[in-house]
């Protein structure tokens, strides 16, 4: 497969997320949300987590995955227009997986 494939089928499932995450209704009291930089330099120093994919979701906001390979931890986030980062889930055991996707980029091939 080559590494367009990979991409491609990348970002074809960080879309399927962004899509659920963002049709999803809202928690009862809302993300925690803060703003971008704090809330990535949170989740680098106490977390070891660092930016494994990005995509654009509707109405301008950037949903990120943040991962770390020590511990497996990850965190999905939703930066609004106004600069305000919001977790929306997170979770343990991540692992980075594209041979499970390599059906689909044979599929558009």
């Amino acid at each position: 497969m080559t590494k367009t494939q990979i991409l491609n089928a990348f970002f074809a499932t960080l879309a399927a997320v962004a899509l659920t995450l963002l049709t999803l209704p809202a928690q009862a009291a809302g993300p925690a949300c803060a703003p971008r930089g704090a809330l990535v330099e949170r989740l680098s120093s106490q977390f070891g987590e660092t930016r494994r994919g990005i995509g654009l979701g509707t109405q301008g906001r950037i949903v990120e995955i943040f991962a770390s390979e020590a511990t497996g931890s990850w965190t999905i986030v939703v930066t609004l227009p106004d600069g305000r980062a919001c977790l929306m889930a997170s979770g343990l055991n991540w692992e980075d997986r594209m041979d499970d996707l390599a059906h689909l980029a044979d599929a558009q091939a």
